[in-house]
């Protein structure tokens, strides 16, 4: 990779998004080895207008010392053409259809707290995504066959799946957050079981294998100190209450993100490994009675069901915001976001060599899931080089809930390339949630394919 790192071309479909597309404007304004433009791509032109504006804004600054030109483009051959970097980060479909994929099975008793990766939400939600990631795989490869693709869209393991069945050349891994979380609260509990204040979660080393929001850790430590033993006391000590801290008196059904880490621990208790995903997530890779049977049980667990309602009324604030950022009446506060995006690119760019937990297709990194699926796994990123890190293999009894959700991944793509609505309705039923009657799960998923059929191939 010959590129010139002050003057990188970055395309960014889905550029006119709100929250996510300031934090990497935020992170770019930190950067002083890096420098260049980033094409904004969006359906919704006038939203990537305002980012333009706003991300213009950040760079004349003389407080910011990364300097970028922010450019909406209509097109993404316009956006992609000379592209050293792809970053995709969209919402397939409108939080309408979202509302659909969350709220329609809880009138049939299923309950899911995020809806937007497994579960009947999860995979309604791949049949509007994949459509379009086949349209962006195919732009990528015929108008930048070379560039590094970063995807931030859920759900991860589908979309990045989908972008290696139409382009397999494609240099493309999904990113997630979700790991940090669970660094931060070993940090956490080197502090309150070791008295080891001040550690950050950059300085956990930890082995990472499984799949995107159903991730594990078999290896975890802290310099000379393996965290495994630290962690076991810390779950012992706060699985009947959770971690709450200063939270301790948070109405945990009506914060919309936040949990006591009461799941985690569980899952470490009955598995004997991390689960690294925040409690929302990993509620809904098991069956949905033994988190997710209803509010209260939710409420027992501490974590909550993120209505669609708060997203739409939270989008509201943040269509506000943006009008004030591009108004220039309110400033980006510059900070660093915590999302490593800048770095990975900086790495890919020679600019220093890293290791974090990516998703890619498996080419053994985790030895007993099959050749091909998306896993997510440690990866050494360096000069135009994505490696992934040998893993090691799942326990049979994790093995085997994640295998479920692997054929079922596979399967929605398959259904949805041949459109096949038959096999569909096959991998709907398969998840663990889906408890109802054949008749009864044809039903939700008529009802909820209908309230898709804009967006999907299926009929």
């Amino acid at each position: 990779m010959n590129r010139d790192a002050k003057n990188i071309n970055i395309a960014y479909i889905g550029g006119g998004s709100k929250g996510w597309a300031w934090s990497l404007m935020k992170d770019l304004a930190l950067e002083r080895e890096i420098s260049g433009t980033v094409r904004l791509y969006d359906i919704d032109f006038e939203a990537a207008l305002i980012n333009q504006r706003i991300g213009n804004m950040l760079t004349a600054r003389e407080d910011v010392p990364g300097k970028w030109q922010y450019k909406v483009v209509g097109s993404l051959k316009e956006a992609l053409t000379g592209s050293d970097f792809v970053l995709t980060s969209i919402l397939p479909g409108t939080f309408d259809e979202m509302e659909s994929d969350v709220h329609t099975p809880e009138k049939y008793g299923i309950y899911q707290s995020v809806g937007d990766s497994v579960g009947p939400g999860g995979l309604i939600r791949s049949l509007r995504t994949i459509p379009m990631f086949v349209e962006i795989a195919k732009a990528i490869r015929e108008y930048a066959p070379e560039a590094w693709v970063l995807n931030y869209t859920n759900p991860m393991s589908v979309c990045v799946r989908t972008l290696y069945q139409v382009f397999p050349k494609i240099k493309a891994f999904g990113c997630c957050h979700e790991v940090f979380g669970t660094q931060k609260l070993l940090a956490i509990a080197l502090d309150k079981i070791m008295g080891i204040k001040g550690v950050q979660r950059q300085e956990i080393r930890t082995n990472v294998l499984g799949i995107n929001h159903f991730t594990w850790i078999d290896r975890a430590s802290y310099r000379d100190i393996d965290l495994f033993p630290v962690y076991r006391e810390f779950v012992q000590r706060y699985h009947e209450t959770g971690f709450t801290d200063e939270k301790a008196d948070k109405n945990w059904m009506n914060d919309h993100f936040s949990s006591a880490d009461r799941v985690k621990m569980d899952l470490f208790r009955r598995y004997g490994l991390m689960a690294a995903a925040g409690d929302r997530h990993l509620a809904e890779f098991v069956p949905g009675s033994r988190y997710l049977k209803d509010p209260e049980t939710v409420k027992k667990w501490k974590f909550s069901l993120t209505s669609v309602a708060w997203r739409k009324s939270d989008l509201q604030e943040k269509l506000k915001k943006s009008e004030l950022l591009a108004s220039g009446k309110e400033q980006l506060k510059v900070e660093q976001s915590g999302e490593e995006c800048t770095l990975m690119m900086k790495a890919l760019l020679g600019l220093g060599d890293m290791i974090s937990n990516v998703n890619v297709p498996n080419v053994g990194q985790i030895s007993n899931l099959p050749m091909g699926a998306v896993v997510e796994t440690n990866t050494l990123l360096c000069r135009d080089s994505a490696a992934p890190v040998f893993a090691g293999a799942l326990p049979i009894d994790i093995q085997h809930i994640v295998m479920r959700h692997v054929t079922n991944q596979e399967g929605i793509l398959e259904a949805c390339l041949k459109n096949d609505r038959r096999l569909a309705f096959e991998v709907f039923m398969n998840d663990p949630q889906m408890t109802l009657d054949p008749d009864a799960g044809y039903e939700l998923f008529s009802t909820m394919i209908e309230r898709t059929k804009k967006y999907c191939f299926i009929k």
